[in-house]
């Protein structure tokens, strides 16, 4: 078992008091504490005791460390990453590409010789990128698209003359033709729709009238920090879906989503593929993002846990990682797991015991236990563990 050194991520739509809180640090911190990394990601590794990074070790003996059955099945690499995400502020609008996408992807910009930190550049890697968050406080988010017919009568009730295109293609052609349409638009049509939209849902906010209030609500808000951005009408064709504690949501390649506010625990597959589609000012490519955007719709399902080994665990459809929420009790509970581990806690103080000895996770603090190592934890606390679906 290795205790880690985790790092943090600033990025300004963070919380200023989240992270800081969970880590024992002075709180509302002196800038935005955004994502805790644990993992083997190599743009930020978590580190074991002696520096080196968990990236690092992994590749120098991967059949021990993530066992042969992980290591025949992703190569020489941790293939989730875990992380404290604190959301403040919308993060953009965006989405994941599957595998075949974006191996596709990646090999079209390495041949043209676009450099991977270029911030034109697309595809990072050769990965998918399907994750799932935990709630650990009330979380909203944007997250797949709503019914055609609602986004329909959403956009019909602003009675906006600048919305007849879009509502035009949306009854014509469906998502496939409404997203497009509003993606392509010049600056100065985006700039006098956003303006539309953004002051008439904010007098269906001011009026009080029920119907989309939250909708409406967050498409003015989106508008002030982002003016003339089309992911403000876009918003407005996405389900709203709000997570409480313990709730959570899988998101699948080619789901577009934003996370709006609230903090979680999430896992995906290490990756570092985003194409972005609104709510930015990076770089958004068009044609990438409608090539992996998936255009159904219909109301997407909150995930509750079920009970599994070691606590309650929350199926997703892909071998790249598996989360469960152990609730560990005074007497010892048994954690082995076949695949490599990635333990966190945030509440308590868990003991975790295994061959080499004991190691303590206070709130805040995580570990990585290599593939098939015995190891049992005692609390009182909660750990949340990630590991391989295999």
């Amino acid at each position: 078992m290795w205790q880690l050194d985790s790092p943090v991520r600033h990025y300004p739509w963070g919380s200023r008091t989240v992270i800081p809180d969970l880590l024992g640090l002075p709180s509302p911190a002196d800038e935005p504490y955004a994502e805790l990394w644990m993992g083997a990601h190599p743009d930020a590794p978590s580190r074991l005791a002696d520096g080196t990074g968990l990236d690092v070790a992994i590749a120098a003996d991967p059949d021990l460390l993530l066992g042969p059955v992980v290591h025949q099945r992703f190569g020489a690499r941790l293939p989730f990453l875990m992380k404290v995400l604190a959301a403040d502020r919308p993060l953009s609008l965006q989405a994941h590409p599957t595998t075949a996408q974006a191996e596709a992807g990646f090999a079209a910009e390495e041949a043209a010789g676009i450099p991977r930190d270029d911030p034109t550049r697309t595809f990072k890697d050769a990965c998918h990128k399907p994750e799932i968050l935990v709630a650990i406080t009330p979380v909203e988010a944007l997250c797949g698209f709503r019914p055609v017919e609602e986004s329909l009568h959403c956009l019909a009730k602003l009675q906006l003359p600048e919305l007849k295109p879009t509502i035009a293609a949306l009854a014509r052609g469906g998502l496939r033709a409404a997203i497009p349409q509003l993606l392509a638009l010049s600056a100065r049509r985006r700039d006098s729709l956003v303006t539309a939209v953004a002051n008439r849902a904010a007098e269906f906010v001011a009026a009080h009238d029920p119907e989309f209030i939250n909708t409406y609500r967050w498409a003015a808000t989106l508008a002030e920090s982002y003016p003339g951005d089309p992911g403000v009408v876009i918003s407005l064709m996405c389900n709203h879906l709000k997570l409480a504690p313990g709730e959570a949501v899988f998101l699948p390649a080619g789901n577009l989503h934003a996370y709006l506010s609230g903090a979680g625990v999430e896992v995906m597959a290490s990756s570092d593929n985003v194409l972005r589609g609104g709510l930015t000012t990076k770089h958004v490519d068009l044609a990438a993002l409608i090539e992996v955007l998936d255009f159904s719709d219909g109301k997407v399902p909150v995930l509750h846990p079920v009970l599994g080994p070691g606590g309650l665990r929350y199926p997703v459809p892909v071998d790249d990682f598996d989360l469960t929420r152990c609730q560990v009790d005074v007497a010892p509970g048994v954690l082995t797991t076949a695949g490599p581990q990635v333990l966190l806690c945030t509440e308590g103080t868990a003991v975790l015991a295994g061959p080499d000895g004991e190691l303590v996770l206070e709130r805040g603090s995580s570990a990585f236990v290599p593939a098939g190592s015995p190891v049992s934890a005692r609390g009182p606390a909660v750990l949340y563990r990630a590991t391989t679906g295999l």
